[in-house]
């Protein structure tokens, strides 16, 4: 779940079971917004976008090793014979 869809679905829980003054009612929103993006940061959440981009620079990486192991292993054939 995403961190704004959460706060999102408390916010609109909370705004169901708050009857009562606006003021109450924004001043709760502010704190509940504040305390659940310090929650969040606690956690140390990526998004989903920062998770994609640093899989896709892993799977770079990864075949560029492949890569240059291969040419490691012809380069050393090569030597040896």
């Amino acid at each position: 779940m995403k961190p704004d869809d959460f706060f999102q679905q408390l916010k609109d829980q909370l705004n169901s079971a708050m009857t009562g003054s606006k003021s109450l009612n924004t001043e709760a929103m502010t704190y509940l917004q504040a305390a659940t993006n310090n929650l969040f940061d606690k956690f140390d959440i990526v998004s989903r976008e920062e998770f994609d981009a640093q899989k896709a620079v892993l799977a770079r990486s990864r075949q560029k090793i492949t890569q240059l192991e291969q040419q490691l292993a012809e380069l050393e054939k090569k030597l040896a014979e």
